[in-house]
């Protein structure tokens, strides 16, 4: 495959995207669905991601929604953007597990063209440009908000990002939760959060957050000791992108159960 050539005005540079409305002619906005279609959007629900002492730990739970419905019992919600940095969704689950290749691909072409990795707050700004593109279908209800995180080199720290429907991008100082259940994960880490958390203490509290929301929230997935279904939880440090084994995860939800059992919190 010979690789294309441009002229200075008409290159687009190390972005993926521009490469394909080059070369095909593709718009950046989406396209409207057909008046009066008929179906139903699956939707992911709680996404949580917070500070510790080495860096950042990401969480999702696993259960995916179409109406009042279980569409999926097993989705992935946390995925690596790149060798140091995350991306969680939660919204219409379709275009978001769409936006994520795209990311993906967006991340890791720019580094093959320009030899260089792009920053953490370059890569945040990337992820708000792709939601801001998707607003055209968020107006109609499919609306796709993720959550980026990741470790900064520069700054050697762990740095949480989240954005709204328009591609608004804010920086959380240490913790965050967003989906339907996001309000009651983010009180409970906001009670059991403190600066320079150990890795099993965060990893424990980021699985209490999603233990309160399933609690709570109707389309939060709990833990499903009889399918063997945990949450996806994943660490981002200096050593790169982590999941964690479903095994520990499993342990730290049997060690939260025990602990609530003994304080008489079951009924």
């Amino acid at each position: 495959m010979t690789l294309p050539l441009f002229s200075a005005p008409d290159d687009p540079g190390p972005s993926f995207s521009a490469l394909l409305r080059r070369l095909e002619g593709a718009t950046a906005a989406a396209q409207p669905a057909p008046a009066g279609a008929g179906f139903t959007i699956t939707h992911g629900t709680t996404i949580v991601a917070l500070r510790f002492a080495e860096g950042v730990i990401m969480a999702g739970d696993r259960r995916a929604t179409a109406g009042s419905s279980i569409a999926h019992r097993a989705m992935d919600k946390v995925h690596p953007a790149d060798r140091w940095s995350g991306v969680a969704i939660a919204g219409a689950a379709g275009f978001a597990l769409e936006m994520v290749k795209a990311f993906q691909l967006e991340l890791e072409h720019y580094e093959k063209l320009s030899g260089n990795v792009l920053s953490l707050e370059g890569k945040a700004n990337m992820l708000a440009s792709m939601v801001r593109q998707n607003l055209a279908m968020a107006m109609q209800g499919m609306v796709v908000v993720p959550l980026f995180a990741g470790f900064d080199t520069r700054r050697r720290t762990g740095r949480i990002f989240t954005y709204d429907a328009t591609g608004g991008r804010y920086e959380e100082t240490d913790f965050h939760a967003d989906g339907s259940g996001g309000r009651d994960a983010r009180t409970t880490i906001k009670l059991g959060w403190t600066e320079d958390m150990e890795r099993a203490a965060g990893i424990e509290l980021a699985v209490q957050g999603l233990y309160e929301a399933a609690d709570e929230d109707s389309a939060t997935g709990g833990p499903d000791a009889v399918r063997g279904i945990y949450p996806t939880v994943a660490t981002i440090t200096a050593s790169g992108y982590q999941e964690v084994d479903e095994p520990e995860v499993a342990e730290r939800f049997a060690a939260l159960i025990t602990r609530k059992s003994s304080q008489g919190l079951h009924r």
